[in-house]
């Protein structure tokens, strides 16, 4: 097992790892809309929120030398379910239209930071790190 955490990350003194590797799976923490860096989510509504999560993720992927091509499973958080469809729309332009993850969603109350959406995923290392 190999706990993961950026400086960046670790600047923030959060209480759980930013991902966890676990043999060929990389396990991110749930991602916001935050800038990177702080505690701070971004102006403008789902669609600016949803943008700077993926992009959020992009980093901690790109950090593990990772990409989107390699998530297999997202997990989707939202406070307010009738935002589906924005966030959708942000959302597939991350992926290959014929390489979607499996994905769950619910709605709940009361995400970190009063943030409207939050992500975790899994990602497949394989066996050439």
């Amino acid at each position: 097992m190999k706990f993961i955490n950026s400086p960046a990350a670790q600047g923030l003194k959060l209480p759980f790892s930013q991902a966890v590797q676990v043999g060929d799976v990389l396990y991110l923490s749930g991602q916001l809309g935050n800038r990177p860096g702080t505690l701070e989510l971004v102006p403008g509504g789902m669609e600016a929120e949803a943008r700077q999560t993926m992009e959020n993720i992009g980093v901690v992927l790109r950090e593990n030398g990772l990409s989107f091509a390699d998530v297999f499973k997202v997990t989707v958080m939202m406070a307010d379910m009738a935002q589906w469809p924005a966030f959708n729309k942000i959302y597939v332009g991350y992926f290959d239209a014929d390489r979607l993850p499996a994905r769950s969603a619910f709605g709940c109350n009361g995400l970190a930071l009063g943030a409207q959406l939050e992500l975790e995923c899994m990602a497949f290392v394989g066996r050439s790190r």
